[in-house]
């Protein structure tokens, strides 16, 4: 297989204006793709890296090590495999314009599996890329570690890692570790679990 880019911090060179921005960071060829809100909501505008230098980032890095993303439980720099992370927000300044940056590197890193971290995540990949933003609360919390078919993606929603009460960090373990252990693939556009 031919790996898109080697580089593991913004590898598609984007340059979002408002810098300083946080950009996406991990393995570009992954088959899961963590998207957050913003720097300031799951942290990363020390690092440069999202999901570092705060209680999200310790709680969602210590799941992708549970189940082989990461080398270590938690790194301001982790060594990830098979996992990207992003934000829905690179920087400061008007949203509406930031989104195409977003758009753009969830269909340039083209993952198998979309995990939406956070209200804010949820509703924009549910909108974006399911069919089904109608039919589904935009909650996180009461979507947390379940699936949902998308277009082309199977999107595990993840509730708010600093807001997580006992049992939810085990369930989006249990969530990964059964899809890893499965076979999941896009068929005809619909990301589908075999298995």
């Amino acid at each position: 297989m031919k790996r898109v880019t080697d580089r593991t911090s913004n590898p598609f060179g984007m340059r979002a204006p408002g810098e300083p921005a946080v950009y996406g960071y991990g393995d570009a060829n992954a088959d899961f793709h963590v998207v957050g809100a913003d720097a300031a909501t799951h942290g990363g505008a020390e690092t440069g890296v999202p999901f570092t230098g705060g209680v999200a980032g310790r709680r969602l890095q210590s799941v992708l090590h549970a189940v082989g993303f990461a080398a270590d439980p938690y790194d301001d720099a982790p060594a990830l495999s098979n996992c990207y992370l992003s934000y829905l927000r690179l920087s400061p300044g008007d949203p509406a314009d930031l989104e195409r940056y977003v758009d753009a590197e969830i269909r340039a890193i083209n993952a198998h599996i979309l995990l939406p971290v956070g209200d804010d995540a949820v509703s924009y990949v549910l909108d974006e890329f399911t069919t089904r933003a109608r039919k589904l609360p935009h909650d996180a919390a009461r979507l947390h570690a379940g699936e949902v078919r998308g277009r082309g993606f199977l999107v595990v929603p993840v509730r708010d890692p600093g807001d997580w009460v006992d049992g939810e960090e085990a369930a989006l373990e249990k969530r990964l570790a059964a899809i890893l252990d499965g076979d999941y693939r896009q068929t005809k556009g619909v990301a589908t679990r075999v298995g």
